[in-house]
């Protein structure tokens, strides 16, 4: 049996433009650690502050917590400005995370299909002036979407 509902094709489409490659000022929304079989992880749910074009859009990933991988826990926890003490003691407080702030570079990777987001890399917020303003996203002549150009 088949039900007309007007209006529902409107929603299928977001009407907001996705999230590209790039670099993004961040807030922390969510933490929560998960484990699938001998891969430990946090899942991260960001919500991006700038560029205002993309504000309160959400990134969703997973930074692992496997010995190979604590780099990059490590690394993800001090550019944030994670409690420094709880970081010393090895212990992650959720609650603590939420609200933190930073900057993070991602990329997406297909996967069966199942478009990801991987966080590439992490910096302070301070850094958010100096990340951007060494790269400018010029609109390109040749129809085939933005440059990237090195600002002098």
């Amino acid at each position: 049996m088949r039900c007309h509902v007007p209006g529902l094709s409107e929603t299928a489409h977001d009407s907001r433009p996705e999230v590209p490659d790039g670099v993004y000022l961040v807030r922390v929304d969510h933490a929560q650690y998960r484990w699938q079989a001998h891969k430990h992880f946090y899942l991260i749910a960001l919500s991006i502050l700038e560029p205002a074009m993309f504000a309160e859009r959400s990134l969703v990933s997973r930074v692992y917590c496997t010995p190979k991988a604590m780099w990059k826990l490590g690394w993800f926890l001090r550019d944030f400005l994670y409690d420094p003490e709880l970081l010393s003691q090895d212990e992650i407080d959720e609650r603590a995370l939420r609200g933190l702030t930073g900057v993070i570079k991602i990329s997406h990777t297909v996967i069966n299909g199942i478009s990801l987001v991987n966080f590439d890399g992490f910096a302070p917020t301070s850094k958010w002036e100096e990340l951007t303003g060494a790269v400018r996203v010029l609109s390109a002549g040749n129809g085939r979407g933005p440059r990237k150009e090195k600002a002098s």
